[in-house]
């Protein structure tokens, strides 16, 4: 499958040069027991309304705009094809407070009232979780960082994880990295991440793609799911005790 990830207008000559002589030639691959991450899929980060980034920054400070909300309509086909095909789907998100210690660098205090920062932290309605399907909140930038994900990933038996959300240089790629180093194979979905300045998005899932995981088209991963599902039905279940 040819797909164009986009970060190519991001890269130097030189990138250029390095990446024919040292970069990637074929994905690694995923295994036989996936999981979807979707990592901090919340209004604040996009807003209540559908509009550019710059505009929605104005209630929403940390909002990524539009781009947000591009990746979000993304996600949606690819969660009902998780659910349509038996795979787990995990939902991850940060604590709902305005404790934040991993972030060093000093903010205006929010002129958020209460009762918007409360809506802000809900998980946007078109990929908001459904009965049976899990909700972990986290105290640091990565899912797994203090969690339980790796302890659910792997009493599921987990072998690939499938990551989606925001941010693409911060959360998701902090999160693809401890996903990595507890060798769980790792994707992100292109079209259904998403971060605040293109440079950092581009440059992030090029980096994530050479080192921590496949970066591959959301195409290709509703296929896999499929494909997943089809060779579970080929096999007569288990019978319990």
């Amino acid at each position: 499958m040819t797909y164009d990830y986009g970060w190519g207008n991001f890269l130097s000559d030189r990138d250029k040069e390095h990446d024919k002589l040292w970069g990637k030639t074929e994905l690694s691959g995923f295994g036989s027991k996936p999981a979807l991450v979707l990592i901090d899929m919340y209004y604040s980060v996009v807003g209540f309304e559908r509009l550019p980034i710059f505009e929605s920054m104005k209630t929403w400070p940390g909002s990524m705009g539009l781009e947000g909300w591009a990746a979000i309509d993304q996600t949606v086909a690819l969660l009902a094809a998780a659910r349509a095909c038996g795979i787990p789907v995990i939902h991850v998100k940060g604590l709902e407070t305005d404790i934040k210690p991993w972030v060093h660098r000093k903010r205006a205090a929010s002129k958020l009232s209460a009762e918007m920062k409360r809506k802000g932290d809900q998980i946007v309605e078109e990929v908001r979780p459904i009965a049976g399907e899990l909700v972990i909140e986290k105290a640091a930038a990565s899912a797994f960082q203090g969690t339980p994900l790796a302890f659910h990933l792997n009493g599921l038996g987990v072998d690939t994880v499938i990551c989606c959300g925001e941010s693409t240089s911060g959360c998701v790629r902090a999160s693809v990295v401890d996903g990595a180093t507890h060798r769980y194979r790792m994707g992100v979905v292109a079209e259904c991440v998403y971060d605040r300045t293109e440079a950092s998005h581009y440059i992030n899932l090029y980096d994530m793609h050479q080192k921590y995981a496949d970066v591959v088209p959301k195409a290709m991963v509703i296929d896999y799911f499929h494909e997943i599902a089809n060779a579970a039905d080929s096999f007569p279940a288990r019978k319990t005790a």
